[in-house]
């Protein structure tokens, strides 16, 4: 087992094996003091696991509760998060109980937002069931749900008390959410991680304890030198931009980690028209994630794009930052004119390597 210690606002340790999940009650246990646990899960997650997560939760002397809600990224609302909040106040949570998210960042978000509201605070540990919130969601404290303006826009940075990584849990996960996972992680490696990047020529799965470590270590050194996203954690939104975009014009039917995969290639063919990074660069990334079956173009256009961009968490007045790859494991933050944005994302659109 490995274990990475996150020091933001909260200190806390990512658990990271297989097997971690047997003893879990326990090991929630050391880092809570309350009588009750509320167990918060999506429906596919809790016929695979909220039996066991509820037996190893009573054994160490919680009570238990469970709110289990549909699973999907439509469900990321204000409404289940209400209904959440009601939950809580039904079953009489006070502060010192604990709050546990089961599943991928849906669960994850809406849990931590929910643990970040309620009372004004209550214990949150997460336990990620996919590779996506494995390496990204569960790790670094952001919470919220979307409103019909935009993904992520109500919500709260709020650090968990515990991440405990069963990589055995990942076994479950469609291969749909697998590759979402796969997105993330070579995002990562262009990032911040040359080494990692190439790393992952060979497959993710053969190395998947090591991959997860590196992804939640790169996370964890932008998160200790920028915990509130004022500037280097910005760079964790490469492909998130056009990404989010994508995502909101599907109507949430294309995952999240296939439309930040095209949200990456449409960033770095921008970049490739700036002049920021060369056609070497440009091939590797494209390359790559034709090498993990992920999108590589998006069918949507320039005007859509855009008009989804407007309403992007990032904008700031008149301008909207985007992450711009230089080379693989280094990108720098650019700030794109709102009256410049359509035909930037023109230019990335039209590349076609």
């Amino acid at each position: 087992m490995k274990t990475i210690t996150v020091k933001a606002t909260k200190t806390y340790d990512v658990m990271i094996g297989s097997g971690i999940f047997d003893n879990a009650g326990k090991t929630i246990r050391k880092v809570s003091t309350g009588l009750t646990a509320a167990v918060v899960t999506d429906d596919n997650v809790d016929v695979l696991y909220g039996n066991k997560m509820a037996k190893t939760l009573a054994e160490s002397g919680f009570r238990v509760v469970k709110y289990v809600f549909p699973n999907g990224e439509a469900s990321k609302n204000t409404e289940t998060f209400l209904s959440l909040i009601n939950f809580l106040a039904g079953e009489k949570l006070d502060r010192t109980d604990v709050i546990v998210a089961l599943g991928g960042g849906v669960p994850g978000d809406i849990a931590g937002f929910a643990a970040a509201s309620y009372k004004r605070g209550t214990g949150f540990v997460q336990i990620p069931t996919t590779l996506l919130a494995a390496v990204d969601s569960s790790v670094g404290g952001k919470t919220a749900v979307n409103l019909t303006a935009g993904k992520n826009l109500f919500g709260v940075f709020y650090q968990p008390d515990l991440v405990l990584c069963d990589i055995s849990l990942l076994s479950t996960q469609p291969p749909e959410v697998y590759k979402s996972g796969c997105a993330e992680i070579i995002k990562c490696g262009i990032i911040a991680d040359r080494d990692l990047f190439e790393s992952l020529k060979s497959p993710i799965h053969e190395q998947l304890v090591d991959v997860v470590t590196r992804c939640i270590k790169i996370k964890r050194d932008i998160v200790t030198e920028d915990e509130f996203e004022h500037g280097t954690r910005k760079l964790l939104n490469f492909g998130h931009t056009v990404g989010h975009a994508i995502e909101s014009l599907s109507e949430y039917s294309l995952p999240h980690g296939l439309a930040v995969a095209a949200g990456i290639a449409v960033e770095t063919a921008i970049s490739y028209k700036m002049g920021l990074c060369g056609k070497n660069s440009l091939c590797d990334i494209l390359d790559m994630l034709r090498r993990y079956d992920l999108p590589d173009k998006t069918s949507y256009g320039a005007d859509e794009i855009t008009q989804a961009c407007l309403s992007d968490k990032k904008r700031i007045g008149d301008c909207l930052t985007m992450v711009l790859p230089v080379e693989t494991g280094k990108c720098i933050l650019k700030d794109i004119p709102v009256n410049k944005l359509k035909e930037t994302i023109q230019a990335g659109l039209e590349i076609d390597v």
